[in-house]
């Protein structure tokens, strides 16, 4: 609005003009003095007029250039926010042309630098009540990095992200399912190792009734429990969509077929098969494995967040499900290349933190499965009788705590938990690609990889094992110790903690070769047999190098036998096996099965496990 002058105002402005004008007519007006008459009178008042004119003119001046300054002033706030509001009604602008809008980007820009400040004061901030137009706000005007920082902020409100843009339109004619395997041929068939080949050609060729009468028993997606003999006449659930997400996570683990998922519209599709199967757990799961590995790529960032996995995957980080949550945080992690140096490759989960925290890491817990075990399931409360029966195992909705994640991370914020999962089976009757055998040497080559990539190494480390995975901990070790570049892993191990490890052998493995024409044993339950030769020489490599390197080891054996199926029941692993020779041995009144789940955060089990932690990290936490 436009401000008039009041009279006092105006006779002031008027009286600074006529003395302006007066001081100019004097000096203007006054005769020339001879030369010899000038005297420095006359010079005093030419500088006294000079100065009174220049001083009076320069406050007259300053004086109408405020004055109009002030007449002229609108109520930019009220102006500012009218045009917010307008921006809630806008679509959202493309990233790459959002600089050619002016005045529009300038205020984006401006928004973005705040919603970063918000960002590094404090997740209470991000409580504050705003209005759903201003969440809108800050989600058009947040660039894909601040976005993946407010996914990864634990007290973030998800009004903050903008719905995914809307599905391309599904060809005509064509199903989920053939769009699915137009991707999946669409994608490089050469320079393949035989289980990719193999993932490929299965979804390609076969139909899910086909697939089902023909192979049978032969695939298995995971579990914890001893099942196989129980399960051999059944025939496993699956789907073409199943088995094509399989072969594509195979794919988007290499970095070049990544870039030919991005580039035909592969990120729509899965985000159409996360939608469609939204009460299929594993297919998720799988779709969100595929999201993680091609984020392992930062040229695809940009793609991976316009096509809306950010939203998404925000929305999974809340999931009250551990997996779900998990698989997400993994992903979004692999997109925050602002706080995270590190990344994590597929079977590679952090526990904890899974959000952007400001409590420093002091110290890495590594935790690895064994036989038919899991990254999530191995490592979770004990399972109650009636759970056990109900086979709970199979039912992610019945999965009890996982500890690591809850109770350690409670107890020790200071770590950095992180647990490993790989693919194993006891029988070759189940196992995934028909054409794998991997043994724990190749294993173990393989997760020091993954786990380098993910800064293990560059602080303290506790490694905590069940059953083959101790067999896995201890041969990478002994590798890790013969690189140069993996020297740091071994010197900042600080200890040991195992859950019934067959150092000697197992009482299963001896068990399914003597009847190797009916169940097929895979080689890891071949290497896992008393007279193994190489799991002879691992033993006595081991333990020379532990206790050169004075490393901290505590074991737990179990005492109970063990059901495999519903008619076998087993001791796995013995007491005699269980001693690695070296540290303390407890026995523990549970089966092999639960030696690694304690029934309450108060079971001797816990306690004893974080005691041992926090007494090996004493110095580096105290730090």
């Amino acid at each position: 609005m436009i401000r008039f002058l009041n009279p006092a105002m105006l006779n002031l402005r008027m009286s600074l003009g006529a003395y302006c004008v007066i001081c100019c007519r004097r000096i203007g007006t006054s005769a020339s003095l001879p030369k010899s008459l000038t005297s420095w009178k006359h010079v005093r008042n030419i500088v006294k007029f000079t100065g009174s004119l220049i001083l009076g003119g320069s406050l007259f001046l300053t004086y109408e250039v405020r004055a109009l300054q002030k007449s002229l002033t609108l109520d930019t706030q009220v102006v500012e926010r009218e045009k917010m509001k307008s921006y809630i009604y806008m679509d959202t602008i493309p990233l790459d042309k959002i600089e050619n809008y002016g005045i529009v980007w300038q205020t984006r820009r401006e928004l973005h630098k705040a919603v970063r400040k918000v960002l590094t004061i404090s997740a209470r901030i991000l409580r504050s009540p705003f209005d759903d137009y201003q969440y809108r706000l800050i989600a058009q005007a947040s660039d894909w990095r601040t976005l993946i920082g407010l996914a990864r902020s634990k007290e973030s409100d998800l009004r903050f992200f903008l719905p995914p843009p809307p599905l391309p339109s599904l060809k005509e004619d064509f199903s989920t399912e053939e769009e699915l395997r137009h991707l999946l041929a669409l994608l490089p068939h050469t320079e393949l190792d035989e289980c990719i080949q193999h993932f490929t050609n299965v979804a390609l060729n076969e139909s899910s009734q086909s697939l089902a009468a023909q192979k049978g028993g032969l695939w298995c997606f995971g579990g914890n429990g001893l099942p196989y003999v129980e399960s051999l006449g059944e025939v496993p659930s699956a789907t073409v969509e199943m088995f094509c997400l399989e072969a594509i996570v195979k794919h988007s683990e290499i970095s070049s077929h990544c870039d030919h998922i991005e580039a035909h519209g592969g990120l729509q599709l899965l985000q159409r098969l996360y939608h469609i199967h939204k009460d299929f757990p594993k297919v998720q799961r799988n779709i969100m494995r595929i999201i993680g590995n091609m984020a392992l790529n930062e040229h695809l960032h940009p793609a991976i967040v316009r096509s809306g996995w950010v939203s998404i995957m925000a929305k999974a980080m809340k999931s009250h499900h551990i997996m779900k949550a998990s698989h997400a945080a993994r992903a979004l992690a692999n997109l925050d290349r602002e706080t995270v140096q590190d990344k994590y490759q597929d079977g590679v989960y952090v526990l904890h933190p899974q959000c952007r925290t400001s409590q420093p890491i002091k110290a890495d817990v590594l935790f690895i499965h064994g036989l038919m075990g899991a990254a999530f399931k191995t490592w979770r409360q004990q399972d109650s009788e009636r759970g056990q029966a109900e086979n709970a195992l199979e039912d992610e909705e019945k999965y009890t705590t996982c500890w690591p994640k809850t109770w350690l991370a409670k107890d020790c914020p200071a770590l950095r938990i992180i647990s490993v999962e790989y693919d194993t089976t006891l029988s070759d009757w189940r196992a995934r690609c028909p054409t794998e055998r991997k043994s724990i040497a190749f294993r173990s080559n393989e997760l020091l990889r993954k786990l380098r990539a993910a800064g293990v190494g560059d602080r303290p480390v506790i490694w905590i094992a069940h059953s083959m995975g101790g067999l896995l901990v201890k041969k990478m070790l002994l590798e890790a110790s013969k690189k140069p570049e993996l020297s740091t892993i071994v010197n900042n191990t600080r200890g040991l903690l195992f859950y019934s490890v067959p150092h000697h052998g197992s009482h299963l493995a001896e068990y399914s070769v003597n009847i190797r024409y009916l169940l097929f044993p895979s080689l890891e339950v071949k290497e896992l047999s008393k007279d193994s030769p190489a799991l002879k020489v691992l033993q006595d490599d081991f333990l020379e190098f532990a206790k050169d390197k004075n490393f901290q080891v505590l074991s737990f054996v179990e005492t109970q036998p063990t059901f495999i199926g519903s008619m076998i029941k087993l001791h796995v692993v013995p007491v005699e096996s269980a001693d690695l020779g070296i540290g303390e041995l407890i026995l523990v009144d549970v089966n092999h099965l639960n030696i690694c789940k304690p029934k309450e955060k108060d079971a001797f089990l816990y306690q004893r496990t974080l005691q041992f932690i926090r007494e090996t990290l004493a110095r580096d936490l105290d730090n």
